[in-house]
């Protein structure tokens, strides 16, 4: 069984238990302080909002199977805004978030940095199956 034939939400839950555990991976101060994104009207209300994007990420890379770059994760994280008067547009997400947790991704050693964005190692793609078994 792959990380492919898990519902989505139980392997991110999976993971980011796993992810809590690592000592390399830890949330900076302002985590919970500031949005995601412009879209958003409120900062994450969720305790382990650090740990739930840095799964999500490795997710995505496992999915992806191609180098994935932060541009590409912002449109993913990103959104809709509400307006009354003008029609809505899509609004990036922040890249300071995804950014600084692909750092801490790559310094535990789950992803790597490639010439075009990064891709999972060996280690990333054994913490993505073994939390897709549980």
């Amino acid at each position: 069984m792959s990380a492919t034939d898990v519902d989505a939400n139980v392997l991110i839950k999976n993971v980011a238990k796993q992810l809590e555990a690592n000592e390399s991976i830890k949330p900076p101060e302002w985590a919970g302080k500031v949005k995601a994104s412009s879209h958003n009207d409120r900062a994450p209300e969720q305790k382990d909002f650090w740990f739930l994007r840095c799964a999500s990420i490795l997710r995505t890379m496992y999915v992806r199977g191609t180098p994935v770059g932060v541009e590409r994760l912002r449109h993913k994280y990103g959104g809709r805004t509400q307006h009354v008067v003008h029609r809505s547009h899509h609004r990036k997400a922040g890249g300071k978030t995804i950014r600084l947790a692909m750092q801490q991704l790559e310094k535990a050693g789950f992803i790597k940095k490639e010439k075009v964005g990064r891709v999972l190692t060996p280690k990333g793609v054994s913490l993505l199956d073994k939390a897709s078994k549980a």
